[in-house]
């Protein structure tokens, strides 16, 4: 199967400027072009890419923030970690 450039961007949790980057570095390349020009890439390669399973496009992600604004604040950090 293969998936746009717009959908390779959301599995890897990168914009797609960087999918156009890596891409004329040699790092992670499509598959294939469309006639148009277009970058195909193969969801057995982004798997690989991850080194796990990845995620459905409609999946929903969550993501923790903790933060202290100095480092006599280390434990209230690590408590929120914890609680995170």
């Amino acid at each position: 199967m293969f998936v746009s450039i717009g959908e390779t961007a959301v599995l890897l949790g990168v914009a797609i400027i960087t999918l156009r980057r890596w891409d004329k570095a040699g790092a992670f390349c499509p598959s294939w072009r469309s006639p148009g020009l277009h970058r195909r890439y193969e969801m057995r390669k982004i798997k690989e890419f991850l080194g796990e399973t990845a995620r459905e496009p409609n999946e929903n992600l969550t993501i923790g923030y903790a933060r202290v604004s100095s480092f006599d604040q280390k434990e209230d950090l690590e408590r929120q970690a914890l609680r995170l």
